[in-house]
């Protein structure tokens, strides 16, 4: 950390909910007291990475019984085709496996029909049940296949239509960001004397397929697997400008503080649900290296690491032609 720590202390992290109670997908996080300038380094590097990299599921193709093209109505529907696409495109889900999904709904009418009336499996979990979809007249008719996907970003309909044109198939824009909203604000901060620290405050809002908490946790981990890039054994840090906080708990022991020849590769690229990745990160299991060390014994204990996150584990690293260790003492 910056050498201003030592004499300030280092800095508090709080979380509060920004709503009503049981809320936990909005809520107002807040750092401080930081250095000058380092309020706005880290809220910006936050806010991207929370809004352009975290992993979620989002409708990205729908073909519709009759119809072949976005432009064009369907007999009985009050909407156009291009208004339900749009209505499928804002809808929030949860998928747990990274295979693309084909979801159903078939309805007659008069009804109006809304997300709780698509055909899903468990491996889809919708988290709006109430966002209307369309209204059916009398004697309407619909018949629906929806491709659900798990991706990362943004993924606009027109690179998809370059690589898969089939005739009927209508491509959506995919916005798979689980994180709504992100806000920052940089305040002024003082300890002692010292009157010009920065006080870093985030709002975060997120669709419900995982916590704001939870998203703020996997930002900064994913930042962190980057950042670690520049700590490499041929980069040396003069130690007379860097806080040491070892004496007080918080710094690297001995035996991390030496140089890491063994290569580090972030376990984000693995793709895993939030929740199973949380699990690993939160028991200090960051790479794919480390994660291949542990056996199935010691990924039971950790925290939150259930027996559909072991098969997830087992199935992403068997793709990969990996496998979790079977010595026991092989993590500790």
């Amino acid at each position: 950390m910056h050498i201003i720590q030592e004499e300030i202390g280092l800095p508090t992290f709080s979380a509060q909910p920004s709503s009503g109670k049981g809320d936990d997908t909005h809520a107002v996080f807040t750092v401080s007291p930081l250095p000058p300038g380092f309020g706005m380094t880290l809220g910006n590097a936050m806010r991207r990475v929370l809004l352009s990299s975290l992993p979620g599921a989002a409708v990205t193709a729908v073909r519709i019984k009759g119809v072949q093209h976005e432009y064009t109505t369907i007999k009985g529907v009050r909407e156009t085709v291009m208004d339900i696409s749009l209505n499928l495109k804002s809808l929030k889900l949860r998928k747990f496996n990274k295979d693309p999904e084909v979801i159903t709904l078939t309805a007659k009418g008069p009804k109006v029909i809304k997300a709780k009336d698509l055909k899903v499996s468990s491996d889809i979990e919708i988290l709006d049940p109430e966002t209307e979809i369309m209204n059916l007249e009398k004697g309407g008719e619909v018949d629906l296949d929806i491709t659900v996907e798990k991706g990362v970003g943004y993924l606009p309909a027109g690179e998809r239509n370059k690589k898969q044109n089939e005739p009927g198939l209508i491509h959506i824009d995919a916005v798979f960001s689980p994180v709504e909203q992100v806000k920052f604000d940089v305040d002024s901060a003082r300890v002692g004397q010292r009157t010009n620290l920065d006080r870093l405050v985030m709002d975060v809002k997120t669709n419900g397929s995982l916590s704001a908490e939870e998203a703020v946790q996997f930002a900064s981990q994913l930042l962190k697997s980057y950042f670690e890039y520049f700590g490499s054994a041929d980069k040396v840090v003069e130690s007379e400008f860097v806080a040491d906080f070892s004496r007080a708990g918080a710094g690297v022991s001995g035996e991390d503080a030496s140089p890491v020849k063994e290569s580090y590769t972030p376990i984000e690229i693995l793709n895993f649900s939030p929740r199973t990745l949380n699990a690993l990160i939160n028991a200090g299991v960051g790479s794919i290296e480390q994660l291949t060390k542990c056996t199935e014994a010691s990924l039971s204990n950790f925290r939150g690491f259930g027996a559909k996150a072991l098969d997830e584990v087992r199935q992403t690293l068997g793709e990969r032609g990996l496998s979790l260790s079977e010595e026991s003492n092989s993590m500790e």
